[in-house]
């Protein structure tokens, strides 16, 4: 079994969820090898041209490159999730391992097996699915901004720009990933202008690398945040049958459609469901945000924005029956949610107080709304500016 970064045991086998993901995970396009350095070239310079809108839409200045784009195939962004999990788990594997102690090696060596080829079998599913994706927690200056690359060049992938752009190896934290044959695949099935939707995406994917490198409180906050869900885990066996039993139940519900709940949202003691309304309402503000800025930008500089939007919206609401379902479970109507409530709450305030007054939500961690703010965003004005 793997060891952490610490010396600690893995409770995941992470190389082993890499490979499983890239035996399970479905093909990309079809496309030649002068077609994929074409995706690749054309996405690097839309991430760049992308900056420079959302820097003057926003207000938020962030030095450039301050994080590395990096365009990806599915392998790679397999790979670049699994170094972020890593990051992300640390805390409970620390708790764990405090837990069990010296005993119990062969059974964790086990587990981890198991939850590798889980863990490989969910990235599997979810890499033929994201665009794009800012990944604030890895330190790229330990693992190498091109560990997420793989198979460049190769036809039928729209495979790794290895390098990225920006300070490749510097000591960054934080890099998007654009995933070059999802945003290929996307666009053909829209039937939309391909130059047009690639900075439409961009766009998006871009507000949330200058949200991150202008504010420099933020990642470490989240990680705070997280660390504090993971360490409420409870790890007692007999409280977890418990709510394992429950959350069988539960399941029942959901796929006979009785119940939104995801399976994240029924295994969470109380404390972790306080930590979560925290999350829930700094991602909500986040992705709200890009989205915004997505739509306030694209009319300007993406001449067919209204017809991409159109039918973009009608994708993601086109799921058929077990899509839905696996998306159910998974929680992804929730993030579909946040998408909706978040960017709600951003046209409220904008609308009271102006972009200027709006960003006084990044000065301070105080400044971030909570869920019930996210719903009012009158209220977080009055508490803020009032």
């Amino acid at each position: 079994m793997a060891d952490g970064a610490h010396g600690t045991p893995e409770m995941v086998d992470w190389d082993l969820a890499v490979l499983t993901a890239k035996r399970l995970m479905r093909p990309g396009p079809d496309v030649s090898r002068d077609e994929a350095r074409e995706t690749v070239r054309e996405l690097r310079e839309s991430a760049a041209l992308a900056e420079g809108h959302v820097r003057a839409y926003t207000g938020l200045h962030a030095e450039s490159a301050t994080a590395p784009v990096l365009i990806v195939d599915r392998a790679g962004w397999v790979q670049a999730n699994a170094d972020g999990f890593k990051v992300v788990l640390r805390p409970l594997i620390a708790k764990m391992a405090e837990k069990r102690g010296d005993s119990g090696g062969m059974t964790a060596a086990i587990g981890s097996r198991v939850t590798g080829v889980e863990a490989g079998g969910l990235l599997a599913y979810l890499a033929s699915k994201v665009l794009g994706q800012f990944d604030p927690f890895v330190d790229v200056g330990a693992i190498g901004a091109s560990s997420a690359g793989a198979d460049a060049d190769r036809p039928g992938a729209v495979a790794v720009d290895g390098d990225g752009t920006g300070t490749a190896g510097a000591a960054t934290a934080g890099r998007l990933l654009l995933v070059a044959p999802n945003v290929v695949h996307v666009e053909r099935e829209l039937e939309v202008d391909p130059h047009d939707f690639r900075l439409w995406v961009c766009l998006h994917e871009e507000t949330h690398r200058v949200q991150f490198t202008a504010v420099p409180w933020l990642r470490e906050h989240m990680l705070g945040e997280i660390a504090h869900l993971l360490e409420s885990t409870e790890l007692d066996p007999q409280k977890l049958a418990g709510m394992l039993r429950d959350a069988l139940e539960q399941v029942g519900r959901m796929v006979r459609g009785d119940s939104e709940a995801s399976l994240l949202d029924l295994l969470q003691t109380q404390e972790q469901r306080e930590v979560l309304e925290r999350i829930t309402a700094v991602m909500s503000l986040l992705e709200g945000h890009a989205d915004v800025v997505m739509d306030g930008v694209g009319p300007e500089v993406v001449p067919s924005v209204e017809q991409i939007r159109r039918k973009f919206t009608a994708r993601r609401a086109g799921a058929g029956p077990l899509d839905q379902l696996i998306r159910r479970l998974l929680g992804f109507d929730a993030k579909m949610r946040q998408y909706r409530d978040g960017a709600v709450f951003v046209r409220g305030v904008i609308d009271k107080v102006g972009m200027e007054g709006f960003n006084a939500v990044w000065a301070a961690p105080r400044n971030l709304p909570d869920r019930a703010e996210i719903a009012d965003p009158a209220r977080w004005v009055a508490r803020v500016h009032g």
